[in-house]
């Protein structure tokens, strides 16, 4: 019997070393958002999801997506944001494995991301439509710097792992 790499990444001690650090690291990242002149803040933790899902795939992704967002989840009471986190690093490394670039993997999956923020956050978490209207501007704008941040550091990064 052949082994079958279901994962669609090489598992070693780097790898899931490095994993296990990109899952956690947005937890440290949520606690910081950094201003703009335009009223709305840029939040930080999206650097490290976007670079397991280039990295590692859709799993990868999701993984850094939802283990990365207990912090905030547990802070805001609001369980529905590790969902959404998901679904945003699972499209992002779907995309990109799919042969799209970084910022255009981003961007779709944040698309798809979107229905399930207004939702949850709306009619689940009860938060008003104007606060997650600025919710939705800020991470569109948060996504797509530090999607341009990942599509610049994402090789250095994989090339330590493998």
């Amino acid at each position: 019997m052949e082994y079958k790499n279901i994962l669609g990444f090489e598992v070693n001690y780097k790898t899931i070393s490095m994993l296990i650090f990109l899952a956690i690291l947005p937890n440290l990242l949520g606690m910081i958002n950094l201003p703009t002149v335009f009223g709305f803040k840029i939040h930080t933790f999206q650097i490290a999801i976007f670079l397991a899902a280039a990295i590692y795939g859709p799993l990868g992704g999701a993984i850094s997506g939802g283990i990365g967002s207990m912090y905030t989840a547990f802070a805001m009471k609001n369980p529905y944001i590790a969902i959404g986190n998901i679904i945003l690093g699972f499209g992002a490394g779907f995309f990109i494995r799919r042969g799209f670039g970084i910022i255009q993997s981003v961007l779709m999956a944040y698309a798809i991301q979107m229905p399930w923020l207004y939702l949850t956050d709306v009619f689940l978490a009860g938060m008003p439509h104007s606060l997650v209207a600025n919710i939705m501007i800020a991470l569109f704008f948060s996504n797509l710097v530090w999607a341009a941040v990942a599509k610049y550091t994402h090789k250095p990064l994989k090339q330590v792992v493998e």
